[in-house]
């Protein structure tokens, strides 16, 4: 799924929009009826982590301030131009994409399920978006085939739910789980964006007498971080991702958390700068020293498992007397 800094790109992308009327909508969404969408007012969008809160009233009222705005040089990202019409949200050409709920990542203990297909109305006002791995939020356009499909046919993604507003432009979301809610799930001390992500907080949970790169994947612990900034953080702090935190010093624990953020954040500025992620370890067949990169699903016992790469003369093991391939279990 989208990790932070995409999230982020999206809560962007949906911003110029608040205050405005939802007038038409379309997807294939069947678990929220896109028309209950018809005549709703956008009045807020925050993100927290990998999730996106989108806040509708019935009446037009004043927008409420988010407690989670970009940060000042990524306020500046260029609108799409408008092209594209609605006949691809609906038909029987439609995709029947599963909305049933699903958990965001290792450790992540929120409900996904939260409200139904509920109106906007009364206390269920904020529609919480969880995105799949493919999710994506697209304005004034259509998001278009890159490929044919196993068929060979070349057919564009279907959108879950397509709102127009009044001022005549348009957001599509793809491939996510969308349910209704009382408020945000917000924690900015966990959300490794966010300026009130809690480095204290973060060191105590590295500390742990665990695998790193477990913890790094518990949304509670790290909200938005998902596998490639696992993989670039552990690697440019050097460190194996099976090293039990508790063997760690907490100088490299600093480390850790320090290469978190800053390549997060430059991940982030790259979206809006349009510089392409550059990773060095994440996919790679040899680390940028020249080793040979290994490669192995790596989880809690009884979790779910992620693809992690490492370099071990990069990246040695602490403690350095176990079987590189061993996993606690």
């Amino acid at each position: 799924m989208p990790e932070g800094p995409s999230v982020r790109k999206f809560h962007h992308l949906t911003s110029p929009f608040v205050g405005q009327q939802v007038v038409k909508t379309g997807g294939s969404s069947k678990k929220l009826n896109p028309a209950s969408f018809q005549s709703l007012w956008f009045q807020d969008t925050q993100v927290h982590g990998k999730k996106l809160f989108l806040r509708f009233d019935p009446d037009e009222e004043t927008k409420s301030p988010s407690n989670n705005p970009l940060p000042e040089p990524l306020q500046k990202g260029e609108r799409k131009k408008e092209a594209g019409d609605l006949k691809q949200t609906s038909g029987p050409e439609s995709q029947n994409i599963s909305d049933q709920c699903s958990q965001s990542g290792s450790g992540d203990n929120s409900s996904e399920c939260l409200g139904g297909d509920s109106p906007a109305g009364g206390a269920q006002r904020w529609l919480q978006v969880s995105f799949g791995l493919f999710g994506s939020v697209w304005v004034n356009e259509f998001s278009r085939a890159k490929k044919a499909n196993k068929r060979g046919d070349w057919r564009d993604p279907i959108p879950r739910l397509v709102l127009h507003f009044s001022s005549g432009g348009f957001l599509a979301f793809y491939n996510c789980q969308m349910s209704w809610s009382s408020s945000p799930v917000v924690q900015p001390t966990s959300d490794i964006l966010s300026e009130k992500f809690h480095r204290g907080q973060a060191l105590e949970a590295l500390g742990q007498e665990q695998p790193v790169c477990y913890t790094l994947l518990d949304q509670r612990c790290f909200s938005g971080l998902g596998n490639i900034i696992k993989n670039e953080a552990l690697y440019r702090a050097g460190i194996h991702p099976l090293s039990l935190g508790s063997l760690l010093s907490p100088r490299q624990l600093e480390v850790l958390v320090d290469q978190v953020v800053e390549f997060s954040t430059d991940w982030l500025q790259g979206k809006f700068q349009g510089r392409q992620n550059h990773t060095q370890i994440y996919q790679k067949e040899q680390c940028p020293t020249g080793h040979q990169v290994r490669r192995e699903a790596f989880g809690p016992p009884g979790g779910f498992q992620r693809l992690t790469w490492w370099c071990p003369q990069c990246q040695p093991r602490l403690p350095p007397d176990e079987p590189e391939q061993a996993q606690l279990s």
